[in-house]
């Protein structure tokens, strides 16, 4: 059986993770990333800034979980080329001995993953997955090998369920993530909504570049996600409004990607 990691990687056609990567400011792409990144950006100009609301987002989940929630275990589901602050930095530089499990099965991904994704201390562990978060079953068992499921684990998913097939599927496979952690762990989320027209523009664009189409979500529908959840204050909101840190800029606009934090009870 050949592995997802051992396929060609492609530089002559765009790719998401790489593009996203030149939204966020990275050097990780191709020319072929930066034309269909530009091509983006006439069509929604601030999608940078979104990439950037996003990410510092993920720094705020992961910084509540470790801290305030005393998550010592994390799930990191399509874990997206490495860029500043990924999710074991953030949480061992709280808590030490934390555990963090990263999913992805995109060849670029898991080369750049595991070159860059390095523990960062000596009592903690940082290790990577080779699944489709499709396969639900194979994400659990793999990660029960490094993960205690009989204590709080923290579940993320950052913007990478817009790549799921279906609707069917993203209340499949978070519904399937959600039954097999312990009560009193934490599911984490953000998605580009169809709050922004550009936003919805952009994701037709980007479907007919090549790179793995990408479907916008409404704002009920990443609700949806949570509703068997007890919702962490302040709810499903802009992400760049969630629990933001006071040196952050409160003169942006609200951003199109909506996320949150949901406890298991």
């Amino acid at each position: 059986m050949v592995r997802e990691s051992d396929r060609l990687i492609r530089t002559d056609v765009p790719h998401s993770a790489r593009i996203w990567n030149y939204w966020l400011g990275g050097q990780d792409y191709y020319e072929v990333d930066r034309i269909a990144g530009e091509s983006g950006e006439s069509v929604f100009p601030e999608i940078g800034t979104m990439a950037r609301q996003s990410r510092k987002f993920l720094m705020r989940v992961v910084r509540y979980l470790a801290e305030e929630g005393g998550i010592r275990q994390f799930l990191d589901v399509g874990t997206g080329l490495p860029t500043m602050q990924n999710t074991h930095e953030v949480a061992q530089g709280y808590a030490p001995e934390s555990k963090i499990v990263y999913v992805d099965n995109d060849p670029l991904v898991l080369a750049h993953a595991r070159a860059l994704l390095i523990n960062t201390t000596d009592e903690g562990v940082t290790a990577l997955i080779e699944a489709d978060f499709h396969d639900t079953d194979q994400v659990v068992t793999e990660a029960r090998n490094i993960l205690n499921f009989n204590k709080p684990i923290a579940v993320m998913f950052m913007g990478v369920l817009g790549h799921a097939r279906t609707w069917d599927d993203v209340i499949r496979i978070t519904g399937a993530l959600q039954e097999a952690i312990p009560s009193g762990s934490y599911f984490a989320m953000y998605e580009g909504t169809t709050e922004d027209p550009r936003l919805v523009r952009l994701s037709d664009y980007y479907s007919k570049t090549g790179a793995v189409p990408y479907y916008v979500r409404s704002v009920d529908q990443v609700r949806e996600v949570f509703k068997n959840l007890d919702l962490v204050e302040p709810g499903i909101v802009p992400v760049n409004q969630w629990r933001a840190d006071s040196s952050e800029p409160t003169s942006e606009a609200p951003s199109a990607a909506w996320g949150g934090i949901g406890r298991k009870l």
